[in-house]
Order: structure tokens, then sequence, then C-alpha cells
């Protein structure tokens, strides 16, 4: 077994959204199609921003992989949850819970780099113009993405590093749809203090580095739009207006998680839901269809695979 011979729990039970079987019903449609609307509209993003050469910038380079992360975040709790709202026992062994930490670390981790990316892009593209190609290379968009996977990695596999031997003894029930962190480290049977605020400095630090940095970034750039014309600034406004909303929904529930990370209240579970299922749906619902080359690109593609059709 990976973890310690203290620890005696083979499986955790997740306790779920709510006990009412009609409501769980209701939920189960519901999310289902967030789910799959999630899924496939973030997988035409990627296949547009791919099949149009239109779209062969860094920005849609950035918001292409933006749409690979939301589906893998997509996938890491969601079907399960699910599937749960139709069975009786909501359980998940010690492994899987492992898992599910690691992944939704490792996918927010990544987004909030990648959002960092996507606002330096914008910054060089509205403050300095004339050298956006310079500076903006296929290179080091390529570097930008790797960059976002590896400390996303990193620092999942920070927590994960002293989660997995922590002595899990007894109590097994997890109060919520998937192994979020927090409340899988107070089962563990030992003083968790310190690991509470190992915890919260390993996921503070890097949100609040990559929300500093979007406010600053985002604070220049309207500054600078702000400078120019009203005919000349419109489409960069309603970019940046994109870009700010994703921050606001990406960032908002961290924050709240963050101030009261080992404290639960009845609101927890229905952010949690917003942050793992809704989130990656919104993403390219904001950036996508108020975006006129995507919409253009969309059109011409779906024209195209029609007349196919036809003929």
């Amino acid at each position: 077994m990976a973890h310690t011979n203290e620890s005696v729990v083979l499986e955790f039970v997740l306790l779920g959204l709510t006990n009412s079987w009609e409501l769980q019903l209701f939920l189960f449609a519901i999310f289902s199609i967030v789910y799959v609307t999630s899924v496939l509209g973030n997988t035409m993003i990627i296949v547009i921003i791919a099949s149009d050469s239109r779209l062969n910038s860094p920005m849609y380079f950035l918001l292409g992989n933006l749409s690979f992360i939301d589906i893998c975040q997509s996938n890491f709790a969601t079907p399960k949850m699910l599937v749960d709202f139709l069975v009786e026992h909501k359980t998940i062994s010690f492994e899987g819970c492992m898992a599910q930490i690691f992944l939704l670390h490792s996918f927010v981790g990544s987004e909030m780099m990648l959002l960092v990316a996507m606002a330096y892009d914008r910054f060089i593209a509205i403050c300095k113009p004339l050298h956006y190609s310079t500076i903006m290379s296929h290179r080091l968009c390529i570097i930008f993405v790797f960059i976002s996977w590896a400390v996303g990695i990193l620092h999942s596999v920070s927590h994960l590093a002293f989660t997995v031997d922590l002595p899990f003894c007894g109590p097994n029930e997890v109060d919520s749809f998937f192994c979020d962190l927090p409340l899988v480290i107070e089962l563990a049977c030992m003083d968790t203090y310190k690991i509470e605020i190992l915890t919260l400095t390993n996921s503070g630090l890097i949100s609040l580095g990559c929300f500093l940095a979007l406010i600053i970034s985002y604070t220049v750039i309207l500054i600078t739009v702000h400078r120019w014309s009203s005919s000349g600034s419109s489409k960069a406004l309603s970019t940046l207006t994109a870009h700010i909303t994703v921050v606001i929904l990406f960032f908002g529930p961290c924050i709240y998680f963050y101030i009261w990370p080992f404290s639960r209240h009845s609101v927890d579970k229905f952010l949690s839901v917003f942050y793992t299922v809704c989130t990656p749906l919104l993403n390219p619902i904001i950036y996508s269809l108020r975006n006129e080359d995507v919409q253009s690109a969309m059109h011409k593609w779906r024209n195209r695979h029609v007349n196919s059709w036809k003929y």
C-alpha cells in the first residue's frame, strides 16, 4: 500500500450534495447537461482554433490550452458525481481519493498560471503592439504552457506528499461530492494544525501571486486603453472584459476557501460545484461567444461541414 500501516481506511464515503432522492435526480439532469455542454464546448473551441488559420495567434493558442485544462477539470470529479446521484452508497477508494486531490490541484494550479500568461499576452498586445510578434513567439507560448503544467503538478505533488502518509484510522466520511483536501486532512487521526497551515500557505501563495500579477497587468492595460480613442479601444475593452470576468469567477471561490479553509459552511458545497463543474463551462462562453473572430470561425466551420454533408 502507498500509505503507512497505521492507515486502516481503505475507502472514503462521500456524503454528496443532498440526501433527497428527488433532488439528486434533478441535479443529475442539470449537471449532466452542464457536463456534456462543457466538454463539447471546449472541444469545439480546440477544433476551431486548430482548423482556422485566422486564429493562428498566441492569444488563441493559449485559449486552446485553457479549453484543454477545462476539459480535464470537467472530468476529474463530475462523472463520478453524476454516477453517485444514482446510487445509495457513495464511496471512493483511498487511491481514488488521492488521485482526485492530485488532479484537482494540478488543473487548478495550471489554469492559474495560464491565466497569468494570457494576461501577459494582452499586456504586450495593447501596451507594446509594435513588438508583439517579436516578443510573443510560438516558442514563448509553448514555454508558458509548459511552465503552467509544471507549476500545477509541483503544487499538487507538494500537497499529496504529506497527505498520502497521514494516519487514517477511523472516520472516513467526506462531506462533499469529491475528495476536498481540507476535508480529507480533518479525518486524519492526529493533530493536523501544522499540516493545515502548510496547506493554506502552499495554496495561498500560488493563488495570491497569480491574482496580484493579474490585477497589476489588467490595471496597466486598462489605463493604457483609457488613453486611446473610443473607436480604437472598443475591441480591446471587449476582450479585456472577458478576461477579467473569467479571473473574477475563477479566483472568487479561491479567495473564499483560503480565507476560511478549515471552517465549513452550507454554502461551501455549492461554491465547490460552481468551481469544479460550472467554471469549465463559463470559460468558453465568456471567451468565445463574445469574441467576433471565434464566432466568425464557428460560422465558417459550420457552413463548410453543412455543405459537405449536402453533397
